[in-house]
């Protein structure tokens, strides 16, 4: 079985930057143990352009393969996030990430970004035991990406969570169904009319109306 190349990773720091200089350190260290491949870093100070052509905010901030992190991680979260990217996958667990934190417009950005990653939303979804933060977080997501191809995209999948043996997970498909605006779902939406659970219906009618109009 071949092992995966290690990630390459982008470091934007500027002057003053209280935490930059420990992650500096971080991945530095990571590239000599050959945990990343390569390490690109970059004084916005110096390189202004860098900063906007990646919308960020503030430092440090770094890219690990595919995933974004804003602020002071630690040398074992950085080793787990480049095992990650090296993995490939684990798109849930970084729109996880983002959403504890705080930084829902990062999430939408990035799925707006890498559209191949939104059946992490599914993933987390599903979890049974999650924050409420990364909760409401799956739905103002959901929201941001209304009436888009990318959320049509996930109607087949959504369908298939209309049949769940979880009321909340029925109530969830229905009204992101309602809000694909994809005329495919309105068999689905129909059925649920005749839902066990009520408030299974009252979504599933009030996604039907929305797609009717």
């Amino acid at each position: 079985m071949n092992q995966q190349p290690p990630a390459d990773a982008l470091l934007l720091i500027a002057p003053g930057c209280p935490h930059c200089q420990a992650v500096l350190n971080n991945l530095s260290e990571m590239v000599k143990k050959g945990e990343i491949g390569r390490l690109e870093v970059v004084n916005i100070a110096v390189h202004p352009e860098a900063a906007r052509e990646a919308g960020v905010r503030s430092v440090p901030w770094t890219r690990l393969g595919p995933f974004e992190l804003a602020g002071d991680y630690t040398l074992g979260e950085l080793r787990d996030w480049a095992r990650k990217a090296a993995g490939g996958g684990a798109t849930a667990d970084y729109i996880r990430e983002l959403l504890e934190q705080q930084q829902l417009d990062e999430a939408v950005a990035y799925l707006k970004k890498h559209p191949e990653a939104l059946p992490g939303l599914l993933e987390l979804m599903e979890e049974e035991e999650q924050s409420l933060g990364v909760k409401f977080g799956v739905g103002a997501i959901f929201e941001a990406l209304a009436g888009s191809d990318a959320l049509r995209s996930l109607v087949p999948e959504l369908e298939k969570l209309a049949d769940s043996p979880r009321a909340d997970l029925r109530a969830d498909a229905a009204h992101y169904l309602g809000l694909a605006g994809a005329s495919s779902a309105i068999p689905v939406l129909e059925r649920l009319l005749e839902d066990e659970n009520p408030d299974v219906r009252e979504i599933a009618r009030e996604s039907l109306e929305t797609l009717r109009t």
